[in-house]
This record gives structure tokens, sequence and C-alpha cells, in this order.
């Protein structure tokens, strides 16, 4: 007690009040730092220009908080309009394979091995490796800063009986072409060989040409097999997503052909974070 009649602060106590006042500033301008640096972590390590389901899966929810503004994602058909210009984009470009339907109320995305129903609100249902391909794209369609693709024209999937039997049948004709020439400068060297009685080299040499030769015709032969299959695969698909043949069996369609949407509301996932205004 000091001669006014008052206690003196405990200097053990002023120093730890000073110390909470000190860390309590230090921590909100550390949060608020760490927010910007986490911001241009996210923008170096994610390319959102082919932003897909791996990148989404390994983000984390403090890089999407910081990498997108939740007060400002765009919903309504505005989002619809968005996701199928951007999906029918990505079928075009053979990122994704899936037929892709409009409908006023929801937009339809399936394919062999399963599907995806995108509602306006930005929610999602479906199964299999189309429902993985769509949410990505919901999710970069609903960001104002992202500008999706021009809406293509026409259909975007061909029709099977019109898909080729293979491609890149000029790289072929090349390396046949190449296997010719070694072919002939083998038989060359190694009939040279025999009928002069050259040195043993040019045999050799002869027979290491035909080798060549023989192995690229098999190369060429392998490849045009293996497009052969591709296409045959490729058109046994197109029939599956109803382009020349009928819907997959697993569409949860009714007798209008149209979406069960109130039976499966309760399976609907949310892909964008609730906004500000609706949490409380």
């Amino acid at each position: 007690m000091d001669a006014s009649g008052s206690t003196p602060p405990d200097p053990d106590e002023s120093a730890a009040s000073a110390e909470t006042g000190d860390t309590g500033e230090s921590s909100t301008d550390g949060e608020e730092l760490s927010t910007g640096q986490l911001r241009d972590r996210v923008e170096q390590k994610y390319d959102f220009d082919d932003f897909g389901p791996t990148d989404m899966a390994e983000m984390t929810a403090e890089e999407w908080e910081a990498a997108f503004d939740a007060d400002s994602w765009i919903t309504g058909q505005e989002l619809l309009d968005r996701v199928e210009a951007d999906l029918k984009q990505r079928v075009l470009d053979r990122d994704v394979f899936a037929r892709i339907e409009r409908e006023e109320d929801y937009l339809l995305a399936y394919s062999d091995g399963g599907f995806a129903v995108v509602y306006p609100d930005g929610s999602v249902e479906g199964e299999g490796t189309v429902l993985r391909d769509v949410k990505p794209v919901i999710a970069l369609c609903s960001m104002d800063s992202y500008d999706p693709p021009e809406m293509p024209d026409g259909e975007i999937l061909p029709d099977p009986q019109e898909v080729p039997e293979g491609g890149g049948e000029l790289g072929n004709l090349m390396v046949q072409a190449i296997a010719v020439v070694q072919l002939l400068a083998g038989v060359a060297l190694v009939g040279a060989g025999m009928a002069f009685g050259m040195e043993p080299i040019s045999i050799v040499a002869g027979l290491g040409f035909l080798v060549i030769g023989i192995g690229l015709l098999f190369v060429v032969a392998n490849a045009r097999l293996s497009d052969r299959f591709r296409s045959e695969e490729f058109r046994d698909r197109l029939r599956a997503v109803n382009v020349g043949g009928e819907r997959p069996d697993f569409l949860p369609i009714d007798e209008d052909g149209r979406i069960e949407t109130e039976e499966r509301e309760d399976e609907r996932e949310t892909v964008l974070p609730p906004r500000s205004d609706q949490d409380g």
C-alpha cells in the first residue's frame, strides 16, 4: 500500500495483462495476414481455368473460404445456363463424357456409368464419375469471376454410326513407310553381303534393319487394332446414353421421362457453402 492508501498493481498481473492485450492484437493481425497469404497460396496452387474433381477433393475448408466469396454465388436459371455451357464444352473437348439434357427446373447429365442432377440453388444429386465431374463445374460456374465458354451449337455427341474406325491414320502410314524402308535396306545389305562376300558387319547391319522394320510393322498393326477397339467402345457408350438408343435404366425418371425430383430431395447435397445472410 502506498502513501495515498491505495494498493499498487501487482507487477506480474500488469505484465500478464499487457501480454494478453498484445497477443489479442497480434492474433487479429495474424489471422488477417494468414487469410491473405492463404488466398495467395490457393491462387498459386490451383489452376481455376482447369479446375477438376481432384482439385476440389484436395482443397481444404480453409482454402475454400479464402478463395471464394460466399456472398456472391450465382444461382437460379443463370447458374444452370452456365453449368450447361461449361459441361457441353468439356464434352466437346473430351474432358467429360456425358449427355446433357436441360429442363426448366434442373439440368441432367448422365453417361453409362452414372448421372448428376443439378438444381438452381446449386445442389446436386447423383452417382458415379459424372457426379464427380459435375461438382467442380458447379463451383466454378457459381463464381462471378469465372467466365464460362459460349454455349456450343448443335449436338455435342456424334451418332454411333458416325464414329470413324480409328484415328491417327496419318501417323500409322508414316511409321509404316519407315518400316518398309528399314526392311528394304535390310534385305539389300544382307543380299549384298551374301552375294559379293562382303564383311560380316554388313550382314549384321542388314539383320538389324530387318528386325527394326518388322518391329515397326508390329507397332502399326497393334495401333490400328487399338484404334478399332476404342472406336467400338465409344460407339457402345454412345448407344448407352440415348444417342441412337435408350436412356440407362438406372436414371430416376418417371413415366413422362422427367427426373423424380420431389421424391429425391433428401439425396441432394450442396456444393456451394451457405451465404452469410442465411447463417442466422
